[in-house]
This record gives structure tokens, sequence and C-alpha cells, in this order.
């Protein structure tokens, strides 16, 4: 076994006092080996490709919203799962983006081991950043299996966090606008 992945799940095997020769585990290091780096593909992502230069030129605009987009990521500081929804919105400045590559970005940034303050500013700044809009907000609402499962044990709290650039953070109408629609 020399993948370092299926290595270190060997050895955590062994330290929760498993017998990693037992029949529902010979196999488990490869397949959380493999589950990892799927759950952890979006490191070096190239963003030419996540966009695939899916920009159009277009007059308009009004609010163009993507909500709803389901994702799901690892937090970086117990290595546990949260997910939930995205809700994202940009103003065109002369030019669209095709709306299948919204969720695609989402899904690249979650494919990290992330905190979910991070992954709303990464989300919003590259939008910001490649689409160059009037602006973007990004609002996520997660549930964390590290507040679930363990510590507290709260299993009906979200956690919702937003980021505002251009037109979102400085029109209060606009930032209203936004978040009126994305109510459930």
């Amino acid at each position: 076994m020399k993948d370092p992945l299926e290595t270190a799940t060997l050895q955590i095997l062994k330290a929760l006092g498993e017998n990693p020769a037992r029949e529902g585990l010979k196999k488990t290091p490869m397949r959380v080996a493999r589950a990892l780096r799927e759950i952890t593909s979006g490191y070096g992502a190239d963003m030419n490709k996540v966009f695939n230069n899916a920009f159009f030129k277009a007059n308009y605009r009004e609010m163009v919203i993507v909500k709803d987009i389901a994702f799901y990521s690892l937090c970086e500081h117990h290595m546990l799962p949260f997910f939930g929804k995205a809700h994202i919105a940009y103003i065109p400045n002369g030019r669209i983006v095709g709306l299948s590559k919204i969720p695609r970005l989402v899904e690249t940034f979650a494919r990290r081991l992330q905190v979910q303050e991070r992954l709303t500013e990464e989300i919003a700044t590259t939008l910001y950043k490649v689409l160059k809009p009037r602006g973007v907000g990004v609002v996520l609402e997660a549930e964390h299996l590290c507040v679930s499962m363990r510590g507290v044990k709260n299993e009906t709290s979200f956690a919702t966090t937003s980021s505002m650039l251009g037109t979102f953070r400085t029109d209060s109408k606009v930032r209203g606008e936004f978040l009126n629609l994305i109510k459930r």
C-alpha cells in the first residue's frame, strides 16, 4: 500500500481499535482515498476551464439569480461535511455568463477543505473579477456536521454567510431586492 491516503486511513482504523483486515474494512483505505480525492478535487482548478469561455455580450441590465444551488464541502477544522444551498446574483455590465457556469463555480470552491465564510468570498470575488458585472451577491446557507454530530450537537442550526460586491454593497435597494427574491 503506497498511496499515502490509504496508508493514513489504515493507521486511523488501527488507532480506533478496528481490525483493518476484517471483511467490511479490507477495501476501506482504498475507498476513503478515492472519496477524499473526489471531495477535494477543487484544488488547482483552472477558472478558464470552469467558465469555458461561456461569456456572451448582452444589453440585459437587470438582476440574474441562480438560487438553491446544492453544495457539499468539508470543514477544514474537523474534516466533517457541511452542505447546503448557494444563492448567487449578478447585475450584468454588457455581458452575461452561461447559467450552468455558476453552479460549476460553487462546486469548484466547495471541493476543497473549507470554512463557509471563505467559500462565500471566493465565489463572489471570482465571479466579480471574471465577469466584471455591476455587482455580485452571494448567500450560502449550510448545515455543518461538526456542529450537528459532535461538540454542541445542535441538529437544527444553519449557518448563513453573505458577500456583496459592487452595487449589491453600495445600493441598499439592490441588496434588498436580492435578499427578498431568495427567500424561501
